[in-house]
C-alpha cells in the first residue's frame, strides 16, 4: 500500500518542486512526480480527483502567501493542460532589509529542525529522478530539505489511514454544550480543512436497511482514540471533500453576525482582518460563520473588546462562556 502523505507534507513537497525548477512544471509533471500526488497518479487514466486536489492545494498555498505563478505555453493561451507552474525565488525570499537578532535567529533555527533533514527522503529522491528523466534539471540548492511534520490533531493520522483503506472507525465525540462524549461509528469519506480548522465527513454506520446519513465532524472535538473496526466498505462515487466544502461555504455565506468592537483594539484588528472591514466609525463588524459555537469561543476570548449585537443565540453563547470563566476564577480563589 502506498505511503499516506498528509496534506501539509504534500503542499510542502509541491513548493520545493516548484522552487527547484526555473521554467516551471506542468500539471502532468506535478501529478506524476511530486510526493503526495504520484502515489495516486494513474498514467493515461482518470486523475480528476487528483487534479481537484491540486487546485485546492494551489489555493491553500496562495492564501499562505506563496507566490505561485501560472505561465502559459507559447501560442497556447489559457490551455491549462499545457500551462506550467512555478514559485519565483526572488518573490519568495526575504527582503534584503529584513534582519534578525541572535536570539531570533536561534529560535528560527530551532523551528527549522521541524522541516530540515540532512538528506532527501526516498520519495523526494525518486521525484527528482523522474523530473530529470522528463528533461528538467532541478536546482541543487533546494534539494537538502524534506518535511518532518507532526499533526496537532491526534485523530488526523488514523482517519487518513481509514479513508485510504475504506475502513469503518469508532471514536468518542463531544458536541458543544454536552458533558459526556457520544460514541460514533462512521464510514469516513473525506478529510479536509476549512477556514483553518480540520474536519472530516463520513457516513453514519446505521443498522442494515436504514438510510445512511452524511455527517461532518470537527477533529478538535474528538476526545479519544479513533479505532478502526477493520470492516471495509465501498465509498459512494464523487468528490466528497469538494461536496463538504461547498456545503460549509453555503453555511458561511448564509450565517452572519453583527459584532460591536472597540476601535483600535485587538478584536477590531484581528476580526477585521479575518472577516472583513468595519463600519466607517470602526465599531461594527459583519461576521460570517459556519459554526456558532466556534465563533462564540473566539469572541469570548476578546472579553469587553467585542460585543455581539445579533443574533441573540450567539450573544447568549458568548455570555455563557464568560460567566463560566468568571465562575472558574472565583472557584480557584476560594479553593
Amino acid at each position: 500500500m502506498p505511503r499516506i502523505v498528509p496534506p501539509e507534507e504534500r503542499q510542502f513537497a509541491l513548493v520545493l518542486a516548484l522552487l527547484a525548477t526555473e521554467q516551471g512544471l506542468t500539471k502532468e509533471q506535478i501529478l506524476s512526480t511530486v510526493d503526495g500526488y504520484h502515489q495516486k497518479y494513474t498514467p493515461n487514466g482518470d486523475n480528476g480527483n487528483l487534479e481537484r486536489q491540486f487546485e485546492r492545494d494551489k489555493d491553500a498555498l496562495r492564501e499562505l502567501g506563496v507566490p505561485l505563478e501560472t505561465v502559459d505555453a507559447p501560442g497556447q493561451q489559457g490551455n491549462n493542460q499545457l500551462q506550467s507552474y512555478r514559485v519565483s525565488k526572488g518573490d519568495y525570499e526575504l527582503p534584503d532589509d529584513v534582519t534578525f537578532t541572535p536570539t531570533e535567529l536561534s529560535l528560527l533555527q530551532l523551528a527549522g529542525t521541524v522541516w530540515r533533514e540532512g538528506s532527501l527522503s526516498g520519495d523526494m529522491r525518486r521525484a527528482m529522478i523522474k523530473l530529470r528523466a522528463a528533461g528538467i534539471e532541478p536546482d541543487g540548492s533546494m534539494l537538502g530539505y524534506a518535511p518532518r511534520l507532526k499533526q496537532l490533531e491526534p485523530a488526523f493520522a488514523p482517519l487518513t489511514q481509514a479513508i485510504e483503506r475504506h475502513e469503518t472507525v469508532v471514536f468518542p465525540y463531544l458536541r458543544p454544550g454536552r458533558r459526556v462524549a457520544r460514541q460514533h461509528t462512521i464510514k469516513p469519506l473525506a478529510l479536509f480543512q476549512f477556514r483553518g480548522r480540520w474536519l472530516f465527513m463520513g457516513l453514519d454506520a446505521v443498522p442494515y436497511g436504514a438510510r445512511e446519513h452524511k455527517l461532518t465532524f470537527l477533529l478538535s472535538r474528538i476526545v479519544g482514540d479513533v479505532v478502526s473496526t477493520h470492516e471495509r466498505f465501498e465509498p459512494p462515487p464523487g468528490d466528497h471533500s469538494a461536496e463538504a466544502l461547498a456545503e460549509l461555504e453555503r453555511l458561511w455565506e448564509r450565517n452572519t453576525a453583527t459584532v460591536a468592537v472597540e476601535p483600535g483594539s485587538d478584536a477590531a484588528i484581528r476580526l477585521g482582518r479575518r472577516y472583513g472591514g468595519t463600519t466607517p466609525d470602526g465599531r461594527l463588524l459583519i461576521v460570517h460563520y459556519s459554526d456558532l459555537t466556534l465563533l462564540a469561543d473566539e469572541l469570548a476570548g476578546y472579553g469587553p473588546e467585542a460585543t455581539v449585537i445579533e443574533p441573540i443565540e450567539l450573544a447568549q453563547a458568548v455570555v455563557s462562556r464568560l460567566e463560566a470563566t468568571a465562575w472558574a476564577h472565583r472557584a480557584q480563589e476560594t479553593a
